[in-house]
């Protein structure tokens, strides 16, 4: 598990994750070998938002799935039956010597409403109601995949997904894949979000007395 790319890795190659069961595995093995009651875990990972108890199962077996763990036989995935979950498998920590990122790489892209303030990964970044998704948006007027911010080489990208209520950027109805750039206003039905891009791309300046 590389902990800065956030990648899941067998043998060299990427395991796809979703962001939350990708926090999910974060989570219990960076709390490791504590077992962590499930009230706890859906704090965490969805803070100040009511799931279901199945949202946080879903995400058990998901994660167990893209292991190739067996809640019978658990060698990652520990099951602490009327209590939740624990992390039993053997951990060694590696630091690796990184080459310098490319300067586009030192900016960070964020979303933050209301309810959040999460920051965006490479590439496909859901925004809706569903439990893969990177910002879990709480609305009756939200669609379960509403939309989707697409974020590659430095840039990022709006894009709905056929939701009931619309995507908005700065008043607009977004009808095919739009650039974001810093503050921009987006709306997904009633929710409003801002953009944020946010890096090294300016060096600060010396305030004059």
């Amino acid at each position: 598990m590389d902990l800065e790319s956030r990648q899941l890795l067998r043998s060299g190659k990427e395991v796809h994750l979703s962001p939350k069961a990708l926090q999910l595995l974060e989570l219990l093995v960076a709390e490791r070998p504590r077992a962590l009651a499930k009230a706890e875990i859906r704090e965490r990972l969805w803070p100040h938002t009511f799931v279901s108890e199945s949202s946080l199962t879903g995400l058990v077996t998901t994660l167990r799935g893209a292991l190739g763990d067996s809640p019978r036989d658990p060698r990652y995935l520990r099951t602490v039956h009327g209590l939740g979950y624990a992390f039993c498998g053997a951990v060694t920590e590696e630091v690796t010597q990184r080459r310098k990122p490319a300067a586009w790489r030192g900016r960070q892209f964020r979303i933050t409403w209301e309810g959040g303030d999460i920051s965006l990964v490479e590439g496909e970044n859901i925004l809706g109601r569903v439990e893969e998704a990177a910002a879990w948006i709480e609305s009756a007027s939200v669609s379960r995949r509403h939309a989707r911010i697409l974020v590659s080489g430095g840039e990022a990208s709006l894009e709905d997904l056929g939701s009931k209520n619309g995507t908005f950027l700065r008043g607009r109805k977004v009808t095919a894949a739009v650039a974001l750039a810093d503050g921009d206003e987006i709306r997904l039905g009633l929710v409003p979000l801002t953009f944020r891009a946010v890096g090294n791309a300016t060096s600060t300046k010396t305030a004059k007395e």
